[in-house]
């Protein structure tokens, strides 16, 4: 029995032939995006100039609709203007005009093996010669430090950084993850980087994150992304954090003691010690939970000044 097509792809490509390389830019949607930072720069991306659709995956044999249901609009007696998840691979040319293609949506419930099936065939259709996926994580640090990046690749060559881990962690996967693993028995190269994102900030948008994410991808891809419109939006992120701290001084307190943890880390490593040493070990994400629910309903309040 023939397997459902999963993607649909363009048959007429003309702007993709003869080119010596082609990166392919991944971000799913869901699991793997704590701060928005990852979605955050691939809607940068598409903003930055035209592009268009050159392959469409089929999302309803990928969706669960009643898990994560799409908005759509109730005007006055009537349904109207339904948003249907859109899983695509889009055709875009950086700010030097490269052409690069980027695959994003949400993050497939369910058929992650085929879905990787189907990936494979765009990957193979186009001639891409790396895919660059970007995703972040809640992690107990502060945000008045640098962002800390974790590079994976299925190819030890394509690594552009040092990992900060020791060791083998067991994780939940994601179809993104499995994606790069399959990728590298089939042959092709893939590589990503994912954001460390403060804990309390996970739940809100962190374009921060996302600059930082972007510029990894600059080098990895060989792209050039203005990112001045990313930079603004940090910065007014981050008077917003400030200003909520300078008038609660509990979250404050708590936002020092990540400060001097993260610094101790640092100290740690820099004397060739393990960053999950067990004598100094990471909070976990209910430990903080706790402290910082007032910080987030601060900045997300209907009225700035209580």
């Amino acid at each position: 029995m023939t397997e459902p097509t999963l993607v649909h792809i363009v048959d007429d490509v003309p702007e993709l032939e003869g080119l010596d390389r082609l990166p392919m830019v991944l971000v799913l949607d869901g699991f793997l995006d704590a701060g928005n930072a990852a979605a955050r720069a691939a809607q940068h991306l598409v903003d930055l100039g035209e592009s268009r659709v050159v392959a469409t995956f089929d999302v309803d044999q990928l969706h669960d609709y009643r898990a994560r249901r799409p908005p759509m609009s109730f005007v006055r007696d009537h349904y109207a203007n339904y948003d249907p998840p859109r899983l695509v691979v889009r055709l875009v040319r950086d700010t030097g005009g490269t052409a690069y293609l980027l695959l994003h949506g949400p993050e497939p419930d369910i058929r992650w093996e085929a879905f990787a099936r189907a990936v494979r065939t765009v990957v193979q259709r186009f001639g891409v010669t790396t895919v660059v996926s970007m995703g972040s994580v809640p992690m107990a640090v502060p945000h008045t430090r640098p962002i800390a990046i974790t590079h994976h690749a299925n190819n030890a060559e394509l690594l552009t950084g040092e990992s900060p881990w020791r060791g083998e962690l067991r994780i939940p996967s994601s179809a993104q993850a499995l994606l790069e693993l399959r990728l590298g028995e089939w042959g092709h190269d893939a590589m990503g980087f994912v954001a460390h994102i403060p804990h309390y900030l996970a739940q809100l948008d962190y374009p921060a994150a996302s600059i930082s994410l972007l510029e990894h991808l600059e080098i990895a891809a060989r792209l050039t992304v203005d990112l001045s419109g990313l930079r603004a939006e940090a910065e007014d992120r981050e008077a917003e954090i400030t200003r909520y701290l300078s008038a609660n001084e509990d979250v404050a307190d708590v936002v020092a003691a990540l400060e001097r943890q993260y610094d101790a880390f640092e100290r740690a490593e820099d004397g060739g010690n393990s960053l999950l040493a067990t004598d100094q070990p990471l909070p976990t994400g209910d430990e903080l939970g706790a402290e910082f629910e007032q910080f987030l309903a601060g900045l997300d309040g209907p009225d700035e000044e209580d």
